[in-house]
């Protein structure tokens, strides 16, 4: 355990890349990737790290199991005394019990190991009754009768009802040197334990396996299959106690068992913490196998983060070819005349006669208003569609959300449609102050109107075709001269307006996206960060 510092700098960099790695999209293989974050995450924040830093601090043995495993009673039997509770109600070990020799308290009182976990300390004349204290706590108890350079911690069941009680019992067995695994003779052959067990070999970790209430009638045919299970797996060499159905670990499971059921278990503990040579290998294979386990883990969370940053690429990619899309026929519609409909189409008709300027220019302005908004209602249809293909989106499809975060499947929502309709409001105020300004400069013995001349060049840019007479007509008002420069200038702001319109709209489909932060810098600093580890060791 001779560790030089480079390396846990480069754990230390490790960590933290690993810790800034956000995987929020629903890709099929997020859940797993999610979980190899948590695991990796408590196993350098709990275990790797404060073990390089301090190789001489106490053997942590992580007693886990699944419900009714008898994890407690065996933790209490190998103190000596009631330090965990236990009993038939499942689960009942919720909040984690640490026990160490009273010489080793300071090893645990501070954030060393666990540093998320509150520490609620426990006199060593006290019992196990751990009521009224919460979840995320650990109780540390002191017990002479441990050896010194030994600490057992009774972990919640790793197949608990309660999340937060799984959550937490994969973060306490992630902290070990020593994995003591607990299962039952009813049900050694479970998927659970053997999950567990599937881990430890993976990560080769140093483990050991209890197979707990074993009938006396059964316990050599029992311990057998058991065995041959272990061998079939590749767990051979594990070493495997059984201790024998009790009364005392029945009926209530608060008692006791007898020393001579537990003291094989004990002395293998005992040997591996007082024993130097013994000590070395414990820890050692545990800690090599986390730092091995690296090397396919690693590459294993850098390809979901590229995962989520590729799915992320493709749901951003809808939305702005949609946006793209919709903007190309926008500009089709306009340049065809199709403003010009309905009541802007009478209105056109019936001017000057029976229309003022005032009234044609706010029946164009409605008919542009209308155009952009089912256009926004179609790109976001386009999109649902691609979306709906993409498993990533699923978090994104909201609806009826008020904010437009969410891609629509029917018309533009209230607030959607009044943002389009002020900014085409604005476009004519600023199309007014355009023909303003024109008007001025126009050396006319009698000035122009200038609404007129808002009226005339809002239809000859929506109107298309259809209105080459308000050309005509704006360019007797102001000259031809006066006239085309309008138009450029109005064209443009056309084009500005629309283009703005739908950015924005654009913008706020992708916001829910782009808030997620999904960037492509994590993968290769993941591999950077494995690269460096690899050199220094």
């Amino acid at each position: 355990m001779d560790v030089r510092p480079q390396l846990i700098d480069a754990l230390s960099a490790l960590r933290d890349r690993v810790a800034a790695v956000r995987l929020p999209l629903p890709l099929p293989g997020a859940p797993r990737a999610r979980q190899t974050r948590a695991e990796l995450l408590a196993q350098l924040d709990d275990y790797l790290v404060p073990r390089l830093k301090e190789p001489d601090a106490p053997l942590l043995a992580v007693i886990g199991g699944s419900t009714g495993a008898g994890k407690s009673t065996l933790v209490n039997s190998l103190v000596g005394r009631r330090v965990s509770e236990a009993g038939v109600l499942r689960p009942t070990t919720r909040t984690p019990v640490l026990v160490c020799h009273p010489d080793d308290h300071h090893w645990f009182a501070g954030m060393r190991v666990l540093p998320q976990l509150t520490r609620v300390w426990t006199p060593q004349d006290a019992d196990g009754d751990g009521d009224g204290v919460e979840e995320r706590t650990l109780r540390v108890v002191t017990a002479d009768t441990l050896p010194p350079g030994l600490a057992v911690l009774d972990a919640p069941d790793i197949d608990s009802l309660v999340v937060e009680s799984r959550e937490l019992a994969a973060e306490l067995i992630c902290a070990a040197d020593v994995w003591v695994m607990v299962t039952t003779a009813s049900r050694y052959a479970d998927a659970v334990p053997w999950h567990l067990l599937r881990t430890a070999k993976e990560y080769d970790a140093t483990l050991v396996t209890v197979l707990d209430r074993v009938p006396h009638q059964v316990i050599n045919e029992v311990s057998r299959q058991y065995e041959a299970l272990l061998v079939r797996a590749g767990l051979g060499d594990v070493p495997r106690f059984t201790i024998p159905e009790l009364p005392e670990s029945t009926g209530g499971g608060s008692g006791l068992l007898p020393d001579t059921a537990v003291a094989p278990l004990r002395a293998w503990l005992a040997h591996r913490a007082l024993d130097p040579a013994a000590r070395q290998q414990a820890v050692g294979r545990t800690a090599a196998g986390v730092i091995d386990s690296l090397n396919a883990r690693m590459p294993e969370l850098a390809a979901a983060v590229a995962a989520q940053y590729a799915a992320a690429v493709r749901l951003t990619g809808a939305v702005q070819a949609a946006y793209e899309q919709e903007g190309e026929r926008v500009r089709r519609e306009l340049g065809r005349g199709a403003v010009l409909a309905g009541d802007a189409r009478t209105r056109w008709r019936g001017y000057p006669r029976d229309c003022s300027a005032t009234e044609l220019l706010d029946s164009l302005v409605e008919s542009l208003t209308a155009l952009l908004q089912c256009a926004v209602a179609a790109a976001d249809e386009h999109v649902r569609e691609a979306w709906r293909r993409e498993p990533a989106a699923g978090a994104l499809m909201g609806e009826g959300d008020g904010g437009g975060s969410g891609a629509r499947t029917s018309a533009p929502d209230r607030e959607t449609g009044e943002r389009i309709g002020m900014a085409v409001r604005r476009w004519r105020r600023v199309l007014e102050e355009l023909a303003e300004d024109e008007v001025r400069r126009a050396d006319r013995a009698a000035a122009p109107d200038a609404e007129t001349a808002a009226a005339l060049l809002a239809a000859a840019l929506l109107g298309g075709r259809r209105t080459r007479s308000a050309g005509e007509r704006l360019a007797e008002l102001l000259g031809a001269q006066g006239a085309l420069r309008l138009r450029d200038r109005g064209g443009e702001l056309v084009t500005t307006y629309i283009d703005r319109v739908l950015q924005e709209e654009r913008t706020r489909r992708l916001a829910p996206l782009r808030a997620l932060d999904v960037t492509p810098e994590p993968q290769a600093e993941l591999i950077a960060a494995l690269s460096l580890l690899q050199k220094e060791r």
